[in-house]
């Protein structure tokens, strides 16, 4: 997950979004800095590295994250596929972010993807400093022609998590907690508190969310993304709370919420940004209801894509249900828990969601 940095937009007029399909998929291999390989054209012959060769620089949180990073690397590997050369330089503090930007433009590939609000600054002051090169940022707004930001109405899908989550719960409470009380985590927390008001209210049910405050924008949280047992601590006092379905919005730390879920018996799930019953251990997969995905990987590599043909542009890609750029993953080992009725509700809500009929809202949202 990321937080928002206070960057200010401009869209200017290099648009056309493109439309996304396709589901996150897990982590490829490493490719080992050693310089930018040329890929190969279209007329067979040998691309420059300054329009083929890519470069991605991970926010601290590292590569391995069950998260966007990993996603973004899986998305930038794609495009490997389609005549991209990527490469990664991954950030384990916050003393690598900057140099690691400064490093990925000086390896002179045409585009570099930077994944987080702890980037936008390097991102900012890089972009602005090479306009010949394509940037490109995840979960994250940066002003620039030539800076596209990637952003997910990941608020739309926590909607149906919610509803879900509500219309499952035996003890009639579910929780939510967060890495850090910023845009991108609220955003999911907002729509999975509408979801379980939209079920209440449809029937005539007294479901509690514990763990978020839509009004107060306040709640539970650990404070970083990377230490597993803050995570399985803040998850095991929502489960003394009575809740019986949590959604971690904190990135791997959301592992300690599965831990915590499956020591406890009863509690189930729900993940965020990839499917994770593909990317946790198997030892979690009874307990994962749903995950509320975000199309990293493909919004990736399109987008790479589009750097080595000219049709790359700054306006913002953002992921909604309509062009699936977020969604809910498939129920999985926990299917026959779910009422076919209430799976029903859930597929029906969608699709008043992309028909404008049902609206989410969020201060958050992109």
């Amino acid at each position: 997950m990321s937080a928002r940095a206070v960057v200010p937009v401009r869209v200017a007029s290099r648009s056309a979004r493109p439309r996304l399909l396709g589901a996150v998929a897990g982590l490829a291999g490493l490719v080992l800095l050693s310089g930018c390989a040329s890929a190969p054209s279209d007329d067979g012959g040998s691309a420059t590295a300054s329009t083929h060769c890519a470069r991605m620089v991970t926010n601290s949180g590292g590569l391995e994250d069950r998260s966007f990073n990993q996603s973004s690397w899986a998305g930038l590997q794609a495009a490997e596929a389609d005549g991209v050369a990527a490469q990664v330089l991954v950030s384990t503090s916050e003393t690598d972010l900057a140099p690691n930007v400064t490093q990925a433009v000086e390896s002179g590939c045409g585009f570099v993807l930077t994944v987080g609000y702890e980037l936008a600054a390097a991102t900012q002051e890089q972009a602005a400093a090479n306009p010949d090169v394509d940037f490109a940022i995840v979960d994250e707004t940066v002003e620039g022609d030539n800076v596209k930001p990637i952003l997910f109405d990941t608020a739309q899908a926590s909607y149906l998590a919610g509803y879900l989550a509500a219309g499952v719960s035996k003890t009639g409470a579910v929780g939510t907690f967060g890495g850090g009380n910023q845009p991108p985590v609220t955003l999911f927390m907002d729509g999975f508190a509408q979801g379980v008001e939209a079920y209440n209210a449809a029937h005539g049910a007294s479901v509690r969310l514990i763990g978020w405050d839509p009004v107060a924008r306040d709640g539970s949280f650990t404070g970083d993304f990377e230490d597993v047992n803050k995570g399985k601590q803040v998850a095991q006092a929502l489960i003394d709370q009575g809740a019986d379905v949590i959604m971690p919005v904190a990135g791997q730390v959301g592992e300690g919420a599965a831990s915590a879920a499956l020591d406890a018996g009863g509690v189930s799930v729900i993940w965020v940004d990839n499917d994770g019953y593909d990317t946790l251990p198997e030892a979690y997969r009874p307990i994962l209801l749903t995950s509320v995905l975000k199309d990293t990987e493909q919004a990736v590599r399109e987008i790479a894509v589009s750097t080595t043909d000219d049709s790359f542009t700054n306006e913002p890609y953002v992921g909604t249900l309509e062009n699936e750029g977020v969604g809910l993953a498939p129920f999985h080992d926990l299917e026959s828990s779910v009422p076919a009725d209430l799976a029903a509700e859930v597929d029906a809500l969608r699709d008043q969601i992309v028909a404008g009929s049902v609206t989410v809202d969020s201060p958050d949202a992109p």
